[in-house]
């Protein structure tokens, strides 16, 4: 079983964005694949609840009642919507969970000196030091060709973590969430653009790199 975590103490950043698409990709990709949400706000699972049964299955698990207890020992893959602000202890407890660990950042100043400080956090974990777990950035809701996107993308690229891939910022995103779907369950002529962005990431994700 694999645990796939997104997380950044950082609120607002795109992490169960994130989350519900990689948790369809690999559903569709005919993996058990169960969601686990820990934030209260339950952005997760209320995409899942609009999900149309006659998509690939994906199972529900309040993370942030009860963790992982009701996991399914069926599951390829847990993915888990970790909470914002997540520090000390509870950053320590999170990250023990997981074997692969994908940190989103919006272009913002901001954004990125918070996630500067998350990252170098996340790095001093123990779990990470030993390298049970492996860390990625992703530039997220980027707009290409404008000072702030370069900015971003000079940051994460002098990062010393895995800089995989930069997400725009589109309304399909929002067609896929509303509708309890993945970017890639939406149609080629619209979502083929998004899709070549998400091929770095899902290479990752399914390579030696991104596992212990």
């Amino acid at each position: 079983m694999r645990h796939i975590m997104v997380m950044n103490a950082k609120g607002g950043c795109g992490k169960s964005t994130l989350a519900t698409n990689i948790a369809s990709y690999f559903a569709d990709e005919g993996y058990g694949v169960a969601l686990a949400d820990y934030d209260p706000q339950r952005s997760s699972l209320d995409w899942l609840d609009r999900r149309p049964a006659s998509r690939a299955a994906i199972v529900g698990i309040e993370g942030f009642r009860e963790g992982l207890k009701r996991a399914p020992r069926s599951a390829d893959f847990i993915v888990i919507d970790a909470p914002a602000r997540s520090h000390g202890a509870e950053l320590t407890n999170l990250v023990r969970h997981a074997e692969t660990i994908i940190v989103p950042v919006l272009p913002s100043t901001i954004d990125m000196q918070a996630s500067d400080r998350f990252i170098k956090e996340l790095r001093s974990v123990g779990k990470v030091e030993r390298k049970e777990a492996k860390i990625a950035v992703v530039a997220n809701r980027v707009r290409e060709y404008t000072l702030i996107y370069e900015e971003l993308d000079e940051y994460l690229t002098s990062a010393r973590v895995p800089y995989i891939t930069a997400l725009r910022e589109a309304q399909n995103y929002v067609r896929a969430y509303t509708r309890g779907l993945g970017i890639f369950e939406l149609p080629e002529y619209l979502a083929w653009p998004d899709w070549e962005q998400w091929e770095p990431l899902t290479r990752w994700m399914r390579s030696k790199r991104s596992q212990p």
